[in-house]
Order: C-alpha cells, then sequence, then structure tokens
C-alpha cells in the first residue's frame, strides 16, 4: 500500500479534488470519504489504462 497526495476543496456542498501526480483528472463526491473512495477509482482507471495516455506531474532535479 502506498500513499498519494491529492488536492481537494469544498464548493457548493460538494467536495472536489485531484490527484497530484495527474491534475488533469478531476473527480468529487458530497463527503470527504465518497471524494476519497473516487480518487482511489481514478487512479486505477489512469495506472491500468482505462484511460489511454494520462498526463503525469513530474519532479525534475536542477543545479
Amino acid at each position: 500500500m502506498s500513499n498519494l497526495k491529492y488536492t481537494y476543496w469544498e464548493e457548493d456542498d460538494m467536495w472536489l479534488g485531484y490527484l497530484e501526480e495527474f491534475p488533469d483528472y478531476m473527480t468529487q463526491g458530497e463527503s470527504l470519504a465518497e471524494l476519497e473512495e473516487n480518487l482511489r477509482d481514478i487512479y486505477q482507471d489512469l495506472t491500468s489504462g482505462a484511460i489511454p495516455s494520462p498526463r503525469r506531474v513530474g519532479e525534475l532535479q536542477v543545479a
């Protein structure tokens, strides 16, 4: 099991968020728990190939 960072906020009685690694793929939930479950689902879709060629965020070390 690993941990994933995500960004989330509440707007109009809904929780919205996205995974830090995949910021182009937002989801929502009526509760924070539902949002987290939806984030797990979208992570599965993104990493299993169900969503082809997802955009990712990387980190580059420079001098």
